[in-house]
């Protein structure tokens, strides 16, 4: 994951005075990173190469090197951002129009999931799925469709799973869920309110929660034991929840191929007993 500039911003406050010098010029003009080298960059903010190194090591990167790619990354992402304001719908829009924008729009986002997942964390997740006793999946609205996928997929590798559409009994399933399960909670936003309920009581019975949200600060990326997060690039019509439902069901098909992976030979074996053919057509 890089998100470079925001790790930078977050972490200031336990910067020493010298770093968070450095830190408010990086701020202030982030393309000084990309042009310049660390020695360079030290003469300019009237420090040492060394003192760059260590501001490096205290926001997770190995040093500058790796900090100067993830910014200029960053930057990138940045001008593509510039670009999706130029894609959103217009009234006077064509069918051909609507068509370009939408898919470039959910291509992106689809990208800069990808640029989100932090593998260790996918693999941790994976263990966890592959070890628990129950996976509860929870969501509310368009989550609660891709919420319904991921049971789907599971149970299609004889996973027990259990997802219901109510609230009331999503809650109640979170209250009957133990240490020895596993919970996936889908909310893009990372503020619905049921969800967060939902996991309050989760937090209660010590059930270990992933949480596939937006990578944003939130009520349910603080309740979460792991995060996987997603992108979205949403156009103005932002209820119909177009781009982070792909971007969620992105993550979860990850998710389910890493699982089936991870036992392969009995994953065949298994999605072969579990194909349904019927007459005329086949399920798959």
């Amino acid at each position: 994951m890089s998100n470079a500039l925001l790790r930078l911003r977050e972490s200031s406050h336990n910067f020493s005075s010298t770093e968070k010098e450095i830190a408010r010029i990086i701020l202030d003009n982030p393309q000084l990173v990309v042009d310049l080298s660390v020695h360079a960059l030290a003469k300019h903010t009237f420090s040492s190469a060394s003192t760059i190194v260590r501001l490096c090591n205290h926001i997770g990167y190995s040093g500058y090197k790796e900090f100067r790619w993830a910014v200029t990354y960053e930057l990138a992402q940045r001008e593509q951002s510039r670009k999706i304001e130029q894609k959103e719908i217009a009234r006077s829009d064509s069918l051909e129009e609507i068509i370009e924008k939408i898919t470039y729009l959910n291509m992106v986002s689809l990208e800069e999931t990808s640029s989100l997942l932090d593998v260790n964390v996918l693999r941790q997740c994976v263990e966890l799925i592959k070890k628990g006793k129950v996976v509860y999946l929870f969501g509310i609205g368009a989550s609660l469709c891709a919420a319904k996928d991921a049971y789907l997929k599971f149970l299609r590798l004889n996973k027990l799973c259990i997802i219901n559409e109510d609230w009331h009994s999503q809650l109640l399933q979170a209250r009957n869920a133990t240490a020895d399960d596993v919970a996936i909670v889908i909310s893009y936003s990372g503020a619905t309110v049921e969800v967060i309920e939902c996991m309050k009581a989760l937090r209660e019975n010590k059930t270990p929660i992933i949480a596939i949200t937006r990578f944003v600060q939130s009520q349910v990326s603080e309740l979460a034991d792991y995060k996987l997060y997603t992108a979205a690039n949403e156009s103005v019509f932002r209820s119909g929840a177009m781009s982070s439902r792909l971007s969620q069901l992105n993550v979860i098909d990850i998710l389910y191929t890493a699982l089936a992976n991870d036992s392969y030979e009995q994953t065949l074996e298994q999605l072969s007993k579990t194909h349904i053919h019927k007459p005329g057509h086949t399920i798959g």
